[in-house]
């Protein structure tokens, strides 16, 4: 079996090919080692973060090496911490592993943000980290943003009875993060917040009954599929914002030609990202199916009753709740909403 990573594999290699080709000069400079933590294996995720370690190694003859801990430099919702402390130069993070560190970057969590493709989302996560207030909140932790992971809308596994309409969620336990779990809430579902690297223990063992993740590089990843019985095919109730942050000491040491790489690698991510997610869904959905895997695909009318429960109650619940700590909540769901409506008028 071809795994996941081996197909990330080759997609950071053609991008890193494409940016190495002829004509690329080598940039010179001091020997510098970054170590960039992220966590579970290497994957469709993961891609932008190894087409930035390859590129920098590359365009600088190996003297700007990127050492990527897969879990190895700390669990999931450590890393942050860490980062904040210098024992990190950059991490992957998921606001909503820690929701409470950085309250207004959860804006980027709320359901049913209108962000039909990836390159609308790449843009809306930028405008939203270029905004003061996101900037200053992250700041706190001694950090600055650097890409989007782009991760897609998240589906439901699980192994218990197929929820073939909305109702069939009510007192179900879902493992559900962010404003998603919100909006299964709002279901009559019972929603966890779980480690994803602890998602296959805790649904094998029963400790909850379905699980979200990005589809379907996630669920194939982590082999939720293996113990399911059924899979949502177009539930798509929101994605997760899970920046890849860089240390503001480690930058501020970075030699100007070095930074300059940065910049260099921020299209070829978004490309190998989109490229892999499209690649794992070409490999994940026939194998889901070859599993056995009972596919749900709901009707129109039962997905605009959950956008209806699930989207702008929730919306407005966010604002009210970061209203209250002098958040600007307001002003940045707008901005969420202006950026999605201007990324749609210039495709």
């Amino acid at each position: 079996m071809t795994h996941p990573w081996k197909i990330a594999a080759g997609a950071v290699a053609l991008l890193v090919a494409t940016l190495s080709g002829a004509g690329a000069q080598t940039v010179d400079g001091p020997k510098v080692g970054w170590k960039l933590a992220t966590w579970g294996k290497p994957r469709a995720v993961t891609v932008g973060i190894e087409t930035l370690a390859k590129h920098v190694k590359e365009r600088t003859g190996g003297k700007f090496a990127i050492a990527i801990g897969y879990e190895s430099f700390g669990g999931p919702k450590e890393l942050l911490d860490i980062l904040s402390v210098g024992g990190l130069d950059m991490t992957m993070i998921c606001s909503s592993y820690h929701p409470d560190k950085q309250p207004a970057y959860t804006g980027l969590d709320l359901p049913f943000l209108p962000l039909p493709d990836f390159e609308t989302q790449w843009k809306v996560h930028d405008a939203y980290h270029k905004h003061p207030y996101i900037q200053q909140e992250m700041s706190k932790w001694n950090a600055t943003f650097y890409v989007s992971s782009l991760l897609p809308q998240y589906e439901f596994v699980g192994r218990g009875k197929p929820p073939k309409t909305l109702a069939d969620f009510k007192g179900m336990r879902v493992r559900a993060i962010g404003g998603i779990g919100d909006a299964m809430r709002n279901l009559g579902a019972v929603p966890t917040s779980v480690d994803a690297t602890e998602v296959y223990t805790s649904l094998e063992r029963g400790a909850v009954d379905a699980v979200s993740f990005p589809s379907t590089y996630a669920h194939g990843s982590y082999k939720t599929y293996e113990i399911s019985k059924w899979f949502t095919t177009n539930l798509a109730p929101g994605t997760q914002a899970c920046p890849i942050l860089i240390n503001k000491d480690a930058w501020a040491k970075l030699p100007d030609a070095y930074k300059a790489l940065f910049d260099e690698a921020r299209t070829p991510i978004k490309d190998s990202l989109i490229k892999a997610y499209g690649e794992a869904d070409a490999k994940f959905v026939p194998l889901f199916k070859k599993s056995g895997l009972e596919f749900i695909t709901y009707s129109d009318k039962d997905l605009e009753t959950f956008r209806q429960v699930g989207g702008k109650p929730v919306w407005e619940k966010w604002v009210k709740e970061m209203s209250a700590k002098g958040i600007p909540a307001q002003e940045l769901l707008d901005l969420i909403l202006k950026s999605a409506t201007d990324a749609a008028k210039k495709s």
